[in-house]
């Protein structure tokens, strides 16, 4: 084999890894993105299966946070969070802070140890949340004293087009 031929198959060789190690990176990249709780979710009634409203989660510091940003039922978008207490009591619920304090676990789809506001019953939670389906669904847990005993709901990430 004469030295052209070994430099062009070299030359190949390299081009070959390079493009084969930057694919790995960018699908794991995007397969991160995706799995991150952070984006626009629908969230659904548990009684009736009908889209609620669309919360924002976001990262602030090291924790996220989950802000309504839109209310879907008909007639409620101006609703007031009668329920709450303190500061939040009569606020506009569109606009409002719901979640706060989640905390990343070990597992980088599964957030712990936040705070989630039930705007109809002012009541206050604990909550947990894990990215499911591919980052397609995440599915937001309320309880009190012990994760068993609570409820959870299933919320849809909204692609923005």
């Amino acid at each position: 084999m004469t030295l052209l031929c070994k430099e062009k198959t070299l030359k190949k060789t390299v081009q070959l890894i390079t493009g084969s190690c930057l694919l790995a990176v960018s699908s794991s990249l995007f397969a991160a993105i995706n799995n991150s709780p952070v984006g626009l979710w629908k969230t659904i009634d548990d009684n009736t299966g009908e889209a609620k409203s669309l919360v924002y989660i976001q990262q602030q510091d090291d924790k996220l946070i989950g802000t309504v940003k839109k209310i879907l039922t008909t007639g409620k978008q101006d609703s007031l969070c009668i329920e709450c207490k303190g500061d939040l009591k009569d606020q506009k619920i569109e606009g409002m802070t719901i979640i706060w304090d989640m905390q990343p676990k070990e597992d980088p789809e599964k957030y712990d140890n936040g705070k989630i506001l039930d705007p109809e019953t002012g009541k206050i939670y604990s909550a947990n949340m894990t990215v499911q389906n591919n980052g397609e669904n995440l599915k937001v847990r309320g309880y009190i004293g012990f994760s068993l005993l609570g409820r959870s709901q299933i919320w849809e990430r909204v692609h923005r087009q």
